[in-house]
């Protein structure tokens, strides 16, 4: 059988996508996965059977000037040797990366074994890391048709999960053991919570009795607040099941998590995550605004008088919204960037 690495991690919007493709790809390939043994993509990852992970690392490339980043392409160099001895030894066919500063020196090796590079990015502006593979790679795919910008781009849209479309709101009901039935609102700020969201709807709750509230806050963000209206965790493996149940979502704007909510047609708030960022989250935000898929509130905006408002609406226009989202044609992603990487894969 044929083998393929897949890369990509930090965050989970370089690593959902690629759990996305798994099942696609083992059908046809041994897959490896090369990320880093204390990141995100190790936890996530670790539960496939039928995926091998591989720790390698990288450096991180800072925005701002800094004397660390004149050690940087040491580092770099020193990695992408390391990463090439992993993919002489498995002797891959193809690689698939999806971003992220540990996808470089995965891409720099193969790309000096000329072993076949397809990659993606989700957002509508590409990441610095995807910058770069970009001048390394055969192919890029891209979830917005905005951000092809040269003829190695590919529109393909965003890999989704197909698990999401099982889920059962019954088990999340159980889960949260909520006293009433109310309108359910579930809000997350990302793969590791967000402190802004969370302190804003820690402060508001008393403003929000007339909704259940499922509040993913985060590792290590846990309170002791206990109210029959509310129900946190730190992370929630089976996400789907609480989409489900979900009237109304309120979120950051990562890619894949929008994607996946208009794939359900779930009503959306977005609070795109603006500073520390490149603000490819407000992009993403604009543009699903911009088609009607969702509301956004910019972070400096947000106030509980506002919020309520745009609940409100959103909810009393709740079919009108959905019959837009209806308009929205989701690409089979996950088969069109199946087909590439078997051609590209009989090409090495």
């Amino acid at each position: 059988m044929k083998k393929i690495i897949l890369t990509g991690g930090g965050t989970a919007g370089h690593i959902m996508p690629n759990i996305a493709l798994i099942p696609y790809f083992s059908q046809h390939f041994e897959i490896y996965y090369l990320g880093d043994e204390d990141g995100m993509e190790f936890e996530l990852i670790k539960n496939f059977k039928n995926v091998k992970f591989v720790g390698v690392k990288s450096v991180k490339f800072v925005r701002k000037f800094t004397l660390k980043n004149l050690l940087i392409p040491f580092k770099l160099m020193k990695y992408i040797s390391n990463a090439k001895k992993v993919l002489k030894e498995i002797k891959p066919d193809v690689l698939f990366a999806k971003g992220g500063y540990i996808s470089l020196p995965v891409v720099f090796a193969a790309r000096r074994l000329r072993i076949p590079i397809l990659a993606h990015e989700s957002d509508y502006s590409f990441g610095l890391a995807n910058t770069i593979i970009l001048k390394k790679c055969n192919i890029m795919f891209t979830s917005f048709r905005e951000t092809c910008i040269n003829d190695k781009c590919v529109f393909a849209g965003n890999p989704i999960r197909d698990i999401i479309f099982d889920g059962k709101k019954d088990i999340a009901r159980k889960t949260c053991n909520f006293s009433r039935r109310l309108p359910v609102i579930l809000i997350f700020g990302g793969s590791s919570g967000s402190r802004r969201i969370n302190d804003f709807f820690w402060k508001n709750l008393n403003n929000l009795n007339e909704f259940n509230i499922i509040h993913i806050v985060g590792k290590g963000n846990l309170t002791n607040i206990q109210k029959n209206n509310y129900f946190q965790t730190e992370f929630i493996n089976n996400i789907y099941d609480f989409f489900d149940l979900a009237d109304i979502v309120i979120c950051r704007a990562g890619s894949n998590s929008i994607f996946e909510l208009l794939a359900l047609k779930k009503l959306m708030i977005l609070i795109p995550l603006a500073k520390q960022s490149r603000g490819e989250q407000v992009d993403n935000a604009k543009v699903f605004q911009n088609n009607g898929y969702a509301k956004v509130i910019l972070e400096q905006d947000l106030n509980i008088q506002s919020l309520k408002r745009i609940i409100k609406h959103s909810l009393e226009n709740r079919e009108k919204i959905q019959n837009i989202m209806s308009n929205y044609k989701p690409m089979n992603t996950n088969r069109i960037i199946l087909d590439y990487v078997l051609k590209y894969s009989k090409k090495s």
